[in-house]
């Protein structure tokens, strides 16, 4: 199971950290990401980070204010965001897969529940 959470309501130019916990031993044997889906809009990559965290992938509407990382230890992953804009409002979801990296939403098999960003111009 995924659980995210740390979403919320915040100006524009500010930051959040989205957090996503999940259970069980096997945590280090999935390649996770994050994809977000706004009011009226298909759901679109956000982040992807492989098994130890040693590669990490964007999309070019993120990259440079979104950092995502994962603690193995901890079972977590998380998504920094900053100098956000109105653009990013989204409810965020974590993903997580027994293959390769992808950047396709349709290649994640396990889905966390969405945490909502909120940006205010």
């Amino acid at each position: 199971q995924l659980q995210a959470s740390g979403g919320g309501l915040v100006q524009a130019g500010g930051s959040l950290r989205l957090s996503c916990a999940a259970s069980g031993r096997t945590f280090s044997s999935y390649v996770m990401g994050w994809f977000r889906q706004g009011p009226g809009k298909e759901r679109e990559f956000v982040a992807a980070i492989s098994r130890s965290g040693g590669s990490t992938f964007y999309p070019d509407s993120v990259k440079g204010r979104f950092t995502i990382s994962r603690d193995n230890h901890k079972n977590t992953m998380y998504l920094q965001t900053t100098s956000l804009k109105p653009e990013d409002t989204a409810v965020y979801y974590c993903a997580a897969d027994g293959g390769v990296v992808s950047r396709r939403w349709t290649d994640y098999d396990f889905w966390g529940q969405g945490t909502l960003v909120t940006v205010s111009s």
